[in-house]
């Protein structure tokens, strides 16, 4: 089972839970167990980082025995730690009575500086994207994290690299984050040096289209990191798509280069060996037509000729027909 993070990221009023808990835990557990579990996450950022049982007790409403069994469960399913300060009731009880739990302190599997570098990144990200983040933007950067294992600096990298290029959506981001992560990029300065091979790619584009001496325009980058990032093309099959349009139309067009990417994209090409096995597949279509075309051509024609044609026609003398119409 996939150990939950019992943090809270999200700023200001709001409490994220995540669905590993909603889908595998809390539907197995006792409803009051259920409580603690949320109330500990409502105020596990309490400066102290310490809330006693007593507290919980109260607020919930039940014994503090009934607050224990619950901490006991959720620690029982490796949810969440904690440990109890202890102090001695008294020197007089000291003999007959063990140490009384005071307080419980919540040890989340995050340290306190990963929790605080985690909040400090939700800060940029909305500096970045302009707006608060909502539930969705902050499960995807959490994803990033926890999943994909990107460090708090690649990921603050990552969204401004995708913003400064006219992206804040975080469907692109999300591509962009899968991309690196497919390239093994765990560190700024590769995704610097990633982003400098891709100004490369860039120009080579542009040489296969023949345009030379010039840097590409806002738009022709916009089709290029759509190919690259979005389409997942390598430059290989990018310059071979760019090669087609050249003998097709015999101009540069990126909008007819997308549409060549976008039906390969379509049909799951990723290699060039793909792109031969489209390629005979058309021909053998095309062929397939042509002898169908020809078949339809030398089927014999009907005539169409007047179904009264098989008799003969017949003569009138006219001036004899007159004649007998006067002598009557």
């Amino acid at each position: 089972m996939t150990k939950l993070t019992l943090t809270n990221y999200a700023l200001g009023n709001t409490t994220v839970l995540e669905n590993e808990f909603i889908d595998h835990h809390m539907v197995k557990a006792n409803g009051e167990y259920v409580k603690v579990y949320l109330l500990l996450l409502r105020h596990m950022n309490r400066p102290d980082g310490v809330m006693s049982v007593s507290e919980m007790a109260d607020i919930l409403e039940c014994t503090e025995n009934d607050v224990r069994r619950a901490l006991r469960y959720w620690k029982k399913q490796e949810l969440l730690d904690y440990c109890e300060q202890t102090a001695a009731i008294s020197t007089a009880k000291a003999d007959s009575a063990a140490p009384e739990p005071i307080n419980t302190n919540i040890q989340q599997y995050r340290s306190r500086n990963e929790r605080k570098e985690f909040k400090e990144l939700m800060f940029v990200a909305e500096q970045y994207l302009g707006k608060t983040l909502s539930s969705v933007d902050i499960d995807m950067i959490t994803y990033f994290y926890d999943t994909l294992h990107m460090s708090a600096e690649l990921i603050e990298y990552l969204i401004e690299y995708c913003v400064e290029n006219g992206h804040k959506s975080m469907h692109y981001i999300r591509k962009v984050a899968l991309s690196w992560n497919e390239q093994k990029i765990t560190t700024v300065s590769e995704a610097k040096s990633n982003s400098v091979l891709y100004n490369k790619n860039c120009y080579s584009i542009l040489n296969a289209y023949g345009i030379k001496g010039r840097a590409p325009a806002a738009s022709e980058i916009a089709y290029i990191r759509r190919w690259n990032d979005e389409y997942g093309f390598s430059l290989d099959l990018i310059l071979e798509a760019c090669n087609r349009t050249m003998n097709t139309i015999h101009q540069p067009n990126f909008e007819y280069t997308d549409t060549i990417l976008k039906n390969w994209r379509d049909k799951n090409v990723r290699h060039s060996k793909d792109i031969d096995a489209l390629d005979a597949n058309y021909m053998k279509e095309k062929e397939r037509r042509k002898k169908s075309a020809v078949k339809t051509t030398d089927a014999p024609k009907i005539s169409k000729s007047n179904k009264f044609n098989n008799f003969s026609g017949r003569s009138y003398d006219m001036d004899s027909l007159e004649r007998r119409l006067v002598q009557q």
